[in-house]
């Protein structure tokens, strides 16, 4: 059973972190939606979940460059709002899920197509 202050700081990041990605001046950075965070036990390290549906694989590489230069901004934004005495190291992924599940979808709506189109055999 998941501890439930781990829960709540992780639900309260996954609230926080889209308001700090959008005060900082980059434009690509402000775009980025948060899909998830899983914190630590410890509650000293965080993964964050991002999905960028505009950008390829060569820009994700520089946001995410993007995201450990202004790593110190982003805890300093998350400790102002919570008030809480630390705030843990974030570590920035990107997220296929979202992607792959589109891409399901739009295969799974060709076949259903192909299958209304098919000539019924008698």
């Amino acid at each position: 059973m998941q501890n439930i202050k781990l829960a709540r700081m992780q639900s309260l990041l996954k609230e926080i972190l889209p308001s700090a990605l959008a005060h900082l001046k980059d434009t690509r950075l402000n775009a980025l939606n948060v899909v998830d965070v899983r914190c630590s036990r410890g509650k000293y390290f965080a993964e964050v979940f991002l999905n960028a549906p505009f950008a390829n694989e060569r820009e994700k590489t520089e946001i995410l460059k993007q995201l450990k230069k202004a790593h110190g901004l982003i805890k300093e934004f998350c400790l102002e709002e919570t008030g809480w005495f630390r705030c843990p190291n974030f570590k920035f992924f990107f997220d296929g899920s979202l992607e792959k599940e589109n891409r399901l979808d739009r295969i799974f709506e060709a076949l259903q197509k192909e299958r209304e189109n098919k000539p019924k055999e008698s």
